[in-house]
């Protein structure tokens, strides 16, 4: 009777994921509320614990994130990430998604991507690059960046897993196994992408298009201008925010500076909170954007979706987890200790359903860790699979890059897996997830 519980009370979860899917943004938080509420008023579990912690960094981070965007601050990012890029065009496979990446990481959010794929494009094809190459790795890398970004809601969402008792693994111990794993990842995908497709000079439809003067040949056409401008006030936000994130970083990494609760240094998940507070403020004061215009920014509105959906299906997952811990343990503890990358597929396959890397994180997460995967394992394997959101071709980010390809080189193809972005997707979850692995054991540390 216990196991048919079990099965019923599982099948209630994946369903209310599948329907949160379905319907995708804040649906995600509503149909796992509605699930906490089945399991406890059909199956009489007792409610499990909201995800607090989590969603009060969400918050202060996209509060300050929205600051910085609504100054200029991520305008200007992207001015900078665009001549690094330029300097180096004939490596631009390897260097445009290795800034893509660190720009994300910095700014807590792939959104800094947009700008920059016209320019990444356009100097891909005048340097004679395929500019699928580069756009599709740029894309996917920005994916993993979040789990490396101290400011990002799946690294809220772990932190906030992983820094209790009896695991005490925090945001430093993280950084240090996913940051060179997913950079270890970019580098090795990097040649295999460089080498996927045609050359420009053997591709019969770009070719023909030439002949007809559709598309300009390469080394004629011309670094597209970008759509935003740099500000004086859009470059103080962007440097009081990475400020911010430098001080987080450096909290995490000195204990002995942090202020001290009950006699024991304070918890990142209470600093990140201030620092992100201080760091809004900081640039009300220098760079006064108006306020009034937060809730319309892309970043607060992105964030306010991740907040609702990781409230709801964190408390779902925690709920059920709470109930059958024994059962998890018992049933699913020696599958994952022989063999791990179990839990990889679970976060990779999650992320391709639901789009979302918090939601992944507050799902499989908890499992692993239950299971008794050290942490330092689990979370370089968490890095890599975090790629699978791109397996599908439903991402914004993906249909934008399609659309910049003035070339047509980059494709969302229409059997669902045989777009520009695929293999880039497979290949640097499997590269990274490796490294993470590796590291995670060699370094990582943990229980």
């Amino acid at each position: 009777m216990d196991t048919v519980i079990v099965v019923l009370e599982l099948v209630v979860v994946l369903g209310a994921i599948v329907l949160g899917t379905r319907s995708s943004g804040v649906a995600l938080g509503l149909w796992g509320g509605a699930g906490v509420a089945v399991l406890v008023f059909v199956f009489g579990e007792e409610p499990g614990s909201p995800p607090v912690d989590a969603l009060l960094i969400v918050l202060t981070v996209v509060l300050a994130s929205s600051m910085m965007q609504l100054a200029g601050g991520i305008d200007w990012l992207v001015t900078v990430a665009a001549k690094i890029i330029a300097a180096r065009p004939r490596q631009i496979t390897l260097i445009a998604p290795l800034v893509s990446f660190l720009f994300s990481v910095g700014a807590g959010t792939s959104n800094i991507l947009y700008p920059l794929l016209p320019v990444i494009s356009d100097l891909s094809y005048r340097n004679g690059v395929r500019p699928s190459r580069p756009l599709s790795l740029s894309v996917v890398a920005t994916g993993i960046a979040l789990a490396c970004s101290p400011v990002s809601a799946a690294m809220a969402a772990m932190v906030a897993l992983t820094e209790v008792a009896p695991y005490n693994y925090e945001m430093f111990d993280i950084i240090k196994v996913t940051l060179p794993a997913a950079i270890i990842g970019i580098v090795l995908s990097s040649f295999v992408v460089n080498r996927l497709g045609k050359e420009i000079a053997e591709d019969p439809e770009i070719q023909a298009r030439i002949s007809k003067g559709e598309l300009p040949a390469p080394g004629m056409a011309g670094v597209k201008e970008l759509e935003v401008k740099a500000t004086v006030a859009g470059r103080n936000a962007a440097l009081i925010f990475l400020l911010g994130v430098a001080a987080i970083v450096v909290f995490g990494l000195a204990k002995g500076i942090r202020p001290e609760v009950d006699g024991e240094p304070m918890g990142m998940t209470s600093l990140i909170q201030m620092i992100m507070f201080l760091t809004g403020s900081l640039i009300l004061l220098a760079c006064k954007p108006k306020v009034a215009a937060i809730p319309e920014q892309t970043v607060f509105r992105a964030g306010m979706v991740s907040a609702i959906a990781l409230f709801g299906l964190a408390w779902l997952t925690n709920t059920f987890i709470t109930a059958h811990t024994d059962d998890i343990v018992n049933g699913i503890g020696d599958i994952v200790q022989d063999a791990p990358w179990v839990f990889a597929l679970g976060v990779f396959v999650v992320c391709v359903l639901t789009t979302s890397q918090s939601t992944a994180t507050q799902t499989i997460v908890p499992i692993g860790l239950t299971a008794g995967i050290a942490p330092g394992l689990l979370s370089g394997m968490w890095a890599g699979a975090f790629a699978g959101i791109y397996l599908l071709p439903t991402n914004g980010s993906q249909i934008a890059a399609a659309n910049f390809d003035e070339s047509g080189s980059t494709k969302l193809g229409t059997k669902l897996v045989d777009h520009s972005f695929a293999i880039p997707t497979v290949v640097l979850a499997l590269t990274s997830i490796a490294a993470g692995a590796l590291l995670g054991i060699v370094v990582g540390g943990g229980v």
